[in-house]
This record gives structure tokens, C-alpha cells and sequence, in this order.
């Protein structure tokens, strides 16, 4: 490895550059953990005036000098065909899930960088897809036959809380018996249609509550699919009317809408029992999320992942919880330090903790959870 890290960004919007709606901000991270080392070489995106923009507002920040020899491109193959200033060492796949994850053309982005790139890592965002999960699979497949580094972005799997329950499960020789995932969003200042609408976004499992079906996956193991059941809140139904919201949802096909609610159960094929709910139902901004992990004499409670994380622990032969509160705990910056790390050969693939391979089973159990609450659904109809 040289002395810098050279990086390609796949796409200019919010997961690579940040919005005033959430904590996604890889270049922000690279900046902080690199710091002169960083060299971006180059910006892919359809919308050449956005990725325009981007660049623009960084070459005007005190980080210009990481951007300086920073071309744009429309496209992967674009950039490949361009003589970059250096061969880029990972790339941070930042555009929607529609483009990527499978090996239809022009939704196979990975591909695409595995043939331009054959050297280089890729950090992808998730869900690693919005296609077919066997698609994905194959795609995999494409990966390990490559050699290519590949990490996905459940940063949850990073927080300082929940590598303490880990330690704690793996130290005391615990067996997992459930996880119980709760995941209340403030829906007022969501407002973009398209997350409204499940055949552009996925819907709310596949899209929004991911990371906590991936969470639930990292401590239960992997799921029996065909023992999920769910059932939803509609938004035809009488609990499912919304007072909040701030978008006319009227030209969405009432097919189309997200379920207000959606409560699922499932087997993990280890014996335990996983539960998720997920509701759209708070104002405001604040959501309201906790995931518990329960196990023989123990039970962990993390709340606020997203925010600051605070663990509390009901040990054996304590009649009280402990608690535990993370301050200032940033696990996009954990993962993505660990990933330059594991590029410049500083530690094992291990160190990795979201795999290609791993992120499609929490992709393929999204799947299964909306499937099955569109199929309960359907039956009350």
C-alpha cells in the first residue's frame, strides 16, 4: 500500500456526502481517519451536475487537497476508459440499491468495478440490493472468485454496545435463546414520495429496518425462512391513518403504500426465536428504537443505537440492571477505519464484520418478513 489511500466514490448523494436527514457521511469519515493520506481520484454519477456540486463544495473545504485531482464520470466505464491520476484502492459504493447487487446489466455495478478495477475493495451500502436475492448470489459469487475485499455497511455491528454483549455472551459461554427488535420511526419529516412507495424503496423492512434485522442475524444466527410469519398495520385500515404527514400520498397506487405497522416472528436455525416490530407512527424527528438479546440468567437492552447508545444488563443473581451509556460512539467511522485497516493489511478479513455473503442473508430475510406480511394481508382482504 502507498502512502496514500486512493478512493473512487460511487455515487454524489447523501450516503457519501451527507444531508441534514441523517448520520451518512463517508467522505467526512474518510477525511477524519485519513487526513493527508487521503486521495479521492474519482466521482461516478448519472447526474453529472450533482456529482458536480459535491466535488465543487469540497474543493472549497479545508479537505480540497484530498479532492484536487478528483475527475467525475457518468459511469464506471467511463472512469475505466479515463487515465485516473492513481489506481484507486477501494471504492465506497454509495448509489441506490436499484443499481447494484445484481448482474443485470446496468444494475451491476460491482461487476462492473470487479472488471474495470480487478485490485480494488469495495465498501458497499445497504441493502446490497433492491433485485433478486439469487441475483445477489451470484454476484457472490463473482466476489470470491475475485478475491475482491468486499465489506457492507451495518454499522451497527461496529457500536461499542454491542461488541461489549459479545464479549459478554462469548466470555460467559451463552446461547442466544431470543432477540426481540424494536424500531419506531418519526415519520413528519419524511417526505421524499419515493420512500413512500415500497416498489421504489423496498418498503420499510427492506429499506429502513435492515439494520435491525441484520443486528438481530449477528446475534441469533442465520434464520429458517420459512418460519417467518408477519402481519401488518395497512394504510387503508383505521390504525394506519396518519395525522403528520407533510406529502401528498394520494398519487401512490394505494397498493404501493407502506404498511404502517409490521410485527414478524421467526426460527433461528440455532433454536432461538427472533421478533421484530417496526411502526411508522411518531412526530417530530426522534425515533424511538431498542433491540434486547436474552440469553440463560442474562438480558441486554440496547437503546438509541442511533444515537447515544445506552446498554443496560440484567445479570444473574442481580436484582438490578446495569447500565452502560457510549457517548460520542461513531460506528460509520469504526467501519470504515477497520476496512482501510484491513486494506493496508493491518489485521485479518475477520475484522470485517458484515460480509458480501452475510449482508445477503439479512437482504433475503427483509425479503421474507415483507413477503409474508404481504401474504397475511392479502388474506384479510
Amino acid at each position: 500500500m502507498s502512502e496514500t489511500v486512493n478512493i473512487l466514490l460511487v455515487g454524489a448523494g447523501e450516503i457519501n456526502f451527507g444531508s441534514v436527514e441523517g448520520p451518512w457521511n463517508h467522505t467526512l469519515r474518510l477525511e477524519q481517519i485519513l487526513g493527508p493520506r487521503l486521495r479521492v481520484v474519482a466521482l461516478i454519477d448519472l447526474d453529472a451536475s450533482r456529482a458536480t456540486a459535491a466535488l465543487d463544495a469540497k474543493l472549497a473545504s479545508p479537505a480540497a487537497p484530498a479532492y484536487a485531482d478528483c475527475k467525475v464520470f457518468p459511469t464506471v466505464t467511463e472512469a475505466a476508459r479515463s487515465p485516473l491520476s492513481q489506481t484507486p484502492h477501494i471504492a465506497i459504493v454509495g448509489a441506490p440499491p436499484f443499481a447494484r447487487g445484481t448482474d443485470i446489466p446496468g444494475r451491476d455495478l460491482e461487476l462492473q468495478l470487479v472488471e474495470a478495477f480487478p485490485r480494488c475493495a469495495l465498501f458497499v451500502e445497504k441493502p446490497v440490493s433492491s433485485g433478486p436475492e439469487d441475483a445477489a448470489w451470484r454476484v457472490a459469487d463473482v466476489l470470491e472468485k475475485s478475491g475482491t475485499l468486499v465489506g457492507v455497511g451495518y454499522m451497527l455491528r461496529y457500536l461499542k454496545a454491542v461488541q461489549v454483549m459479545k464479549k459478554i455472551i462469548s466470555e460467559n459461554g451463552l446461547v442466544v435463546m431470543g432477540t426481540n427488535a424494536r424500531y419506531v420511526m418519526a415519520y413528519e419529516w419524511a417526505r421524499k414520495p419515493a420512500w413512500w412507495d415500497k416498489t421504489r424503496s423496498g418498503g420499510p423492512i427492506i429499506e429502513q429496518a435492515t439494520h435491525f434485522c441484520d443486528l438481530s442475524r449477528y446475534f441469533g444466527g442465520d434464520v429458517h425462512l420459512p418460519s417467518v410469519v408477519a402481519h401488518t398495520v395497512q394504510p387503508n385500515e383505521a390504525p394506519g391513518q396518519l395525522s403528520a404527514k407533510r406529502f401528498d400520498e394520494d398519487p401512490i397506487p394505494p397498493e404501493n403504500r407502506l404498511p404502517r405497522l409490521t410485527s414478524a416472528t421467526w426460527k433461528y436455525r440455532g433454536g432461538a426465536v427472533g421478533t421484530l416490530t417496526h411502526v411508522i407512527a411518531l412526530h417530530g424527528n426522534t425515533y424511538d428504537t431498542e433491540f434486547e438479546v436474552y440469553a440463560d440468567g442474562y438480558r441486554f437492552k440496547l437503546v438509541d443505537p442511533y444515537g447515544t447508545p445506552k446498554l443496560c444488563i440484567r445479570r444473574p443473581g442481580a436484582a438490578e440492571e446495569e447500565v452502560h451509556v457510549f457517548k460520542e460512539d461513531d460506528p460509520f467511522r469504526t467501519e470504515l477505519e477497520t476496512f482501510v485497516d484491513v486494506v493496508e493489511e493491518r489485521g485479518s478479513r475477520d475484522r470485517v464484520l458484515s460480509s458480501y455473503e452475510d449482508a445477503i442473508k439479512t437482504y433475503e430475510l427483509t425479503w421474507a418478513i415483507r413477503r409474508a406480511s404481504e401474504t397475511a394481508a392479502a388474506s384479510y382482504a
